[in-house]
C-alpha cells in the first residue's frame, strides 16, 4: 500500500506540474488575424515581423505586402529565405535587371527559396501580392546597385 501511495503521489504531482505548465504556456502563443498583422511601410511596399527578428540571431517569420506594380531592385541577404505566396500573384527573377517579362507569375499557396547571396528582384503584377519569408537572423539585404533605390515600379501584364 505505502508503494501504492508513492505511485499515486508521483502521478498527482506529475498531473499538476503538466497543468501548471501548460498553463503558462499558453501565454506564448501568437493568434493574428489578416487584419491584425502589423505592417509597416518602409519603403514603397510594406513589412511586418510577426515573429522574432531579422537583425538579431534565430529564427523570424516576416510578411511584406507589395502594392500593384511595385518590386524590389536586384539585391541579395547574407542568409537563405524561404518565401511562401500568401495572396495575389509574385513575380520573382534572377540577375542584375529587374524584368517583369523575364520573371516567373508565383500564385498564391506558391513556394520560392531565395539561396544565401543569390542576387534576386520581386513583387506584384496587377494586384496587392502579400508574401511570407521565413529565415535565420542575423540577415543583411544588399543592394546590387547602391545607386539604384530598393524599390521600384514596372508596367504590371494585364491579368
Amino acid at each position: 500500500m505505502k508503494y501504492f501511495n508513492g505511485i499515486i503521489g508521483s502521478v498527482v504531482l506529475a498531473f499538476a506540474v503538466t497543468l501548471v505548465l501548460a498553463a503558462d504556456s499558453t501565454a506564448q502563443f501568437i493568434r493574428l488575424t489578416p487584419e491584425q498583422v502589423p505592417f509597416r511601410n518602409p519603403s514603397g511596399f510594406e513589412q511586418a515581423v510577426l515573429f522574432g527578428d531579422p537583425m538579431k540571431p534565430g529564427l523570424y517569420v516576416v510578411r511584406v505586402r507589395f502594392p500593384p506594380g511595385i518590386h524590389s531592385n536586384p539585391h541579395s541577404h547574407s542568409q537563405d529565405r524561404h518565401v511562401t505566396v500568401i495572396k495575389g500573384v509574385w513575380y520573382m527573377g534572377t540577375g542584375e535587371t529587374a524584368d517583369i517579362a523575364k520573371a516567373t507569375p508565383l500564385k498564391s499557396g506558391s513556394y520560392a527559396f531565395h539561396p544565401a547571396h543569390g542576387v534576386h528582384w520581386d513583387g506584384a503584377g496587377a494586384e496587392e501580392t502579400i508574401v511570407q519569408i521565413v529565415g535565420l537572423g542575423p540577415v543583411e539585404t544588399v543592394q546590387t546597385d547602391p545607386r539604384q533605390p530598393p524599390v521600384g515600379s514596372w508596367t504590371p501584364p494585364k491579368n
